[in-house]
């Protein structure tokens, strides 16, 4: 008899016929003898609404209320779904974050779980009941609901299973699995059966919406096996799992892209210790999240420093460093929305010699320039211009032939 833990998404849960679809799905397994935890999210639609409120109410929310708002939406579905089950002849309970105990730190509308209390799951689970759980919130020391941020739920249901020591953690959601790039972009896209948590770890964090990068994390630290899989089809999906020898058979695991940054270049910086971390202290302390880094060295002991943030924080961390650039004593600073991350991933390239230069000469071929270079042991990103994107992605995709692996 396994232990499952379940999520679906918010198209998944959007109404009520598509709530009783997912309880009748989650049943299958209850049947079959496994004990099952379901972590649902809000439906479609309903967080989106609640921002719109929140900001008729005030400009700029205040994040403790926000957090108290937005937990509501799965409280509805947890609670539908709870008695979808009970229609259907079987015992479920719904469980809210504060309720189960997943306990949180302080940072409201993107707190990050600290610890899980399983007892009153597992007490529930003993009594042959299918446990519902919110998933997207927690709650402080202090007692305050707190919500995980965009792509919560996955981090709650991948969080649970490690608590839990369950089985296996499945994903279901509006695809039917981790592709080796964008279907959307590129028509001859593939899924794949398997990858390694470090792969997509890396595609998480360079833009591929399948998994929250956090959930990612968890699971490769408490070996979790995750199942991302389609909540509209039986196909079995893409098991994201510890590493093994076939990975590393083929250098490139996927292509993957990030329209959501721009660049900042600050030009002739004095070249002299300390200097990077007056400029990048200020815009730390404002919570923006530097990316990649570059710096090109002048004569007459001076330097560019070209570097990353999210294009929603690039005005902001143009005031920061346009104040910080003329205290410093730095020529200029420019910047530009206008560009996309396109980046190459596999766990084959610590194996596979030459992979940067293949990469480098069919952007070259199709006229495609290079602002920046950043690699990892298994991945390589080029920041290029915005336009290029689509071809840049096909065009590598094509190259590594990911399409007939």
């Amino acid at each position: 008899m396994a232990l499952i833990v379940q999520k679906f998404g918010g198209t998944s849960v959007a109404n009520p016929d598509k709530i009783k679809a997912v309880a009748e799905r989650v049943l299958k397994g209850h049947r079959a003898g496994n004990r099952m935890v379901v972590v649902l999210s809000a439906m479609a639609g309903e967080t989106n609404r609640f921002v719109d409120l929140a900001q008729q109410m005030q400009n700029i929310p205040d994040p403790r209320e926000m957090d108290v708002l937005l937990a509501t939406g799965e409280q509805v579905t947890i609670s539908l779904f709870a008695m979808a089950v009970k229609e259907m002849g079987f015992e479920a309970v719904s469980l809210l974050g504060d309720q189960v105990r997943i306990h949180t730190d302080k940072m409201h509308t993107r707190a990050r779980i600290t610890a899980i209390d399983s007892e009153l799951i597992n007490r529930h689970l003993e009594q042959g009941k299918v446990v519902v759980v919110a998933g997207f919130q927690g709650v402080t020391e202090d007692g305050d609901i707190t919500t995980l941020g965009r792509g919560g739920s996955d981090t709650t249901a991948v969080a649970l299973a490690a608590a839990l020591k369950a089985d296996q953690c499945d994903i279901f959601t509006d695809v039917d699995g981790v592709y080796t790039t964008d279907p959307n972009i590129c028509t001859s896209a593939r899924k794949v059966d398997r990858i390694s948590y470090e792969e997509m770890l890396e595609l998480a964090s360079l833009g591929a919406k399948v998994l929250d990068i956090r959930s990612v994390s968890i699971a490769k630290r408490y070996k979790v096996p995750v199942h991302v899989r389609s909540t509209f089809t039986e196909t079995e999906g893409t098991w994201v799992v510890e590493e093994d020898k076939a990975m590393e058979a083929n250098p490139v695991s996927g292509v993957t892209y990030n329209r959501n940054e721009a660049r900042i270049t600050v030009s002739k910086l004095s070249d002299t210790p300390g200097i990077a971390s007056r400029l990048f202290t200020p815009v730390a302390k404002e919570g923006i999240v530097v990316d990649m880094i570059i710096q090109n060295t002048r004569d007459g002991n001076l330097t560019d420093l070209t570097f990353t943030v999210p294009k929603p924080d690039y005005k902001r961390a143009m005031k920061i460093i346009e104040k910080t650039a003329a205290e410093i004593g730095a020529e200029g600073v420019t910047g530009s929305e206008n560009i996309c991350k396109v980046s190459i991933v596999g766990v084959g390239m610590r194996n596979h010699p030459g992979i940067a230069t293949t990469m480098f000469d069919v952007l070259a071929r199709e006229g495609i320039n290079i602002e920046m270079i950043s690699t990892s042991e298994i991945k390589i990103s080029c920041v290029i211009d915005e336009k290029y994107t689509e071809l840049a992605v096909r065009s590598l995709h094509d190259a590594f032939g990911l399409q007939n692996q």
